[in-house]
């Protein structure tokens, strides 16, 4: 049997429930609420100071503990209700011009109150108050939402909304009130902010439930207000005044009409006040602004190194409303196309002017879209849509871009930096890329190029090379094979020559005959030509007088023993000479003219004094055909280098016209010149800026065959329009 000692077991510690306390009765309850009640008054007095805020809390704790709640809730809503009823009728009766100011001191003043009413129903909005044993779980419900009623500072603004806000004699008065200060504050008066801020933060803090009392009796009628006085400011304005000035005016407003909501409107009203404004002083006038003659967006263009800052600003205030800014980048895109076709109807403007204009066009409105348009892509996009098509609306185009390199290879860039002729450069390829027909550039600068090389009229081979780059870089190294080949032909040529000259010393220190002394009495420069790269066509060789013709024979014998199997051919028609021509006695000039301008000269050693030559005769000693021989005699005839005399009168040449050599000629320069009539087919004639050669379009034609063919290789079978369309885009 076990034994237990009890006294070694610890006892089990039992902590007892509190005793229920007394219950409240209802006669007790009046006497507390009564005190409770005396107090709300008193603090509405603003005697808050004198009274116990433990002994009232204790109070309206007891209260709801013994289930007196919903005597104390009513109790307070009586109190309150009958309080702002009192207040409400006190204000109705203000004058208007003290009516918003004393509607924020009794708003203020019930804040107060009700916070402080509040803070000493506190466990009333809490808790429930139970003490039974059934009860404990629910222990920490709240009073109010358990019986479905509002928080005792939410019931004090319901009440203010109900009693003060709408009542009959206050409602419209205080709506009018807070829309005319601020009519006035646009109209440049002071107006009371403090006021403005706490009435409308009042309307605000009285949407107490699913209503907006912020909205509804104010800002919808704000709204509306703003967009009739806008309305009506923006059409005056800017029927009194420029479209730069109406532009600060906007710009002004805007800013105005945005500090007003951190000054005293409610933030929510922010976006939708921005957008009325927008839409009255930008939107509504965007192609007034745009169109208007006299101070318009396109009359700003026009003068944009000094309108700079209006254009930014039009810019700037578009830019807040995106539908608006499609018609300012359109209508950039209509004037810089306009500018640039005004260019180009001075169909008699030189060609590197006019090149020169179109950069300093597209210089200008770069500057608009990178300063004004803050370098947006649609913007430089519309410029660059534009400049194509006012470059492609005409084949000068191209010429003149050729023309202007030329220039820009033969002077322009004397003297300049490495930097200044990588920015040059860059200026001509923008403006290459803008261009369609980069077949006709290509004929063109092909021609000029031979020009400058052949002649050695360019001042910088390393800027040739840039550019040659630079076109590769654009459109591939097939559209620069035959340009480099060029520059490589012109590069082996004074090698080849260096050796030559070498060569011809040496054998004529070794061997003297006549034909060696015949060769070496006659300096010859030799430039060889790969047939394909460049576009000279072969010409019939005429017959050089026999100085020329043994040196010529000598070089040959020399170059081909170096390089077997090559072939030769002379052209006569680009060579130039260097001739010493006695006229007199004091009259000796070295003369520099074109090969057969030489092989004519020459003949006339060979005559007597004042004897003639006829132009059949000239014909039949050289073999120059008719049409450079007439160019060439006229070029000899001009009134500035007159060398030769014609008998006849007239500009014109016929086969029985004669000849003499114009022993008087006399110049102030001793080394002279005798430039070549331009020929037709070269020159840059206004009447064929509008038609491509029939040698480039014979090319484009076989290039879409070749195109055609390819595909239909790889295809086998394609519909028409897939073909066409594919076609279009390989080429």
């Amino acid at each position: 049997m076990l034994v237990v000692d009890m006294s070694t077991v610890p006892k089990k510690f039992v902590i007892k429930p509190f005793r229920a306390h007394c219950q409240m009765d209802k006669e007790q309850a009046q006497n507390i609420w009564k005190s409770l009640s005396s107090a709300v008054t008193e603090i509405y007095n603003k005697n808050a100071s004198l009274l116990s805020f433990e002994e009232l809390y204790r109070n309206a704790y007891n209260l709801v503990l013994h289930k007196h709640g919903d005597m104390l809730y009513e109790g307070v809503q009586d109190t309150v209700y009958t309080r702002l009823r009192s207040v409400a009728e006190q204000v109705a009766v203000c004058p208007d011009n003290q009516l918003l100011q004393e509607v924020c001191e009794q708003w203020k003043q019930h804040q107060v109150t009700m916070i402080m009413v509040r803070d000493i129903l506190m466990y009333m909005d809490r808790t429930l108050g139970s003490v039974s044993s059934q009860l404990l779980h629910n222990q920490y419900l709240r009073y109010v939402p358990q019986n479905k009623k509002m928080a005792v500072y939410d019931l004090g603004l319901w009440a203010f909304r109900e009693t003060i806000a709408r009542h009959g004699q206050v409602r419209d008065r205080l709506r009018k009130l807070l829309l005319e200060n601020i009519r006035d504050e646009r109209l440049g008066r002071l107006i009371d902010h403090n006021c403005m801020k706490c009435a409308l933060y009042m309307l605000s803090e009285l949407g107490i439930d699913s209503s907006n009392v912020y909205e509804e009796e104010f800002e919808v009628y704000f709204l509306k207000e703003t967009c009739q006085f806008y309305r009506s400011e923006s059409h005056l304005f800017l029927s009194q005044n420029t479209c730069p000035d109406y532009l600060k005016k906007v710009e002004s407003r805007i800013c105005e009409e945005m500090q007003r909501v951190p000054n005293y409107l409610h933030a929510n009203t922010r976006p939708k006040l921005r957008h009325i404004v927008e839409t009255e002083l930008i939107s509504a006038h965007t192609p007034a602004l745009i169109e208007s003659k006299k101070s318009g967006f396109c009359d700003l263009l026009r003068q944009s190194e000094e309108k700079m800052a209006d254009i930014t600003r039009m810019y700037a205030l578009c830019f807040q409303v995106p539908a608006t800014l499609d018609l300012l980048r359109s209508a950039l895109h209509e004037h810089v196309r306009a500018a640039g076709q005004l260019l180009l109807n001075d169909e008699m403007k030189d060609p590197v002017v006019l090149l020169r204009s179109l950069l300093a066009l597209r210089e200008k409105y770069d500057n608009v879209v990178r300063n004004a348009f803050r370098g947006e892509n649609i913007a430089q996009k519309k410029v660059k849509e534009a400049f194509e098509s006012v470059i492609n609306a005409d084949t000068r185009c191209a010429s003149s871009l050729v023309a202007y390199i030329d220039e820009l290879m033969r002077s322009g860039l004397k003297g300049a930096a490495e930097g200044e002729v990588e920015c040059e450069l860059e200026k001509v390829i923008i403006i290459f890329r803008y261009l369609h027909d980069k077949d006709v550039f290509e004929v063109l600068y092909k021609q000029y190029l031979a020009k400058r090389l052949l002649n050695q009229r360019s001042i910088s081979s390393e800027a040739e090379r840039q550019m040659l780059v630079k076109l590769k870089r654009e459109c591939g190294y097939q559209y620069t094979t035959k340009l480099e080949g060029m520059i490589t032909d012109i590069r082996f040529s004074r090698g080849a020559m260096e050796k030559y000259n070498t060569h011809r010393d040496e054998k004529k220190m070794n061997e003297v005959d006549v034909k060696t002394a015949r060769a070496a009495s006659c300096d010859i420069d030799v430039t060889m030509l790969t047939a394909g790269y460049w576009p000279i066509h072969p010409a019939i060789p005429c017959v050089v007088p026999d100085v020329a013709a043994s040196a010529s024979e000598s070089f040959k014998n020399f170059y081909l023993k170096q390089h077997t199997g090559r072939k030769l051919t002379w052209l006569t028609s680009s060579g130039t000479a260097e001739l010493k021509a006695i006229f007199s006695d004091v009259a000796k000039h070295e003369l520099t003219v074109s090969t057969y301008q030489m092989c004519i000269l020459i003949l006339f050693n060979a005559l007597d004094f004042g004897e003639e030559l006829t132009m059949q005769s000239i014909t039949d000693a050289t073999k120059i055909p008719h049409n450079d021989l007439r160019r060439h005699l006229i070029s000899l005839c001009t009134p500035k280098y007159r060398i030769l005399l014609k008998r006849s009168k007239g500009k014109g040449f016929s086969s029985n016209d004669k000849l003499r050599v114009n022993n008087s000629f006399a110049s102030k320069l001793r080394r002279v010149r005798v430039p070549l009539v331009a020929m037709k087919e070269l020159s840059t004639h206004p009447n064929s800026s509008h038609s491509v050669p029939a040698a480039i379009e014979e090319d484009r034609r076989h290039l879409c065959e070749a195109t055609v063919v390819r595909i239909m290789k790889a295809r086998k079978q394609a519909q028409h329009n897939d073909l066409i369309a594919e076609v279009n885009y390989f080429i």
